[in-house]
């Protein structure tokens, strides 16, 4: 088995939980998504933020706005919809069950 593609799976698959917890903070540019989520330790491709950025906004769990910027072209700042919160409080849930019995398994002594 290959150990980079395993570590990898699972970073996907918390990958939009991760998102979705900088932006239910307050608005977010995409550039300051990477940026925190490199600061805890993810590392994040812009190639992958934005398509799933685009697919969550698609789903109706964001909303964006533009904003003009001094130094180059207009910015989108991304907002956590209704249904965003309540999709967020569903992963929330699911993440909290999960590191509670992942934690419960690994530490378990013979």
């Amino acid at each position: 088995m290959n150990i980079d593609n395993t570590q990898s799976q699972m970073r996907k698959g918390i990958l939009e939980f991760c998102i979705l917890s900088v932006i239910k903070r307050g608005e977010a540019y995409p550039s300051d998504i990477l940026e925190e989520m490199r600061a805890a330790g993810l590392q994040i491709l812009e190639g992958t933020l934005y398509p799933l950025l685009t697919r969550l906004k698609n789903a109706e769990m964001l909303t964006y706005r533009w904003e003009e910027s001094s130094s180059g072209p207009p910015r989108k700042y991304f907002s956590l919809t209704e249904k965003g919160e309540q999709f967020y409080k569903e992963l929330e849930q699911t993440w909290n069950e999960l590191s509670v019995a992942v934690n419960t398994l690994s530490n378990k002594t013979l």
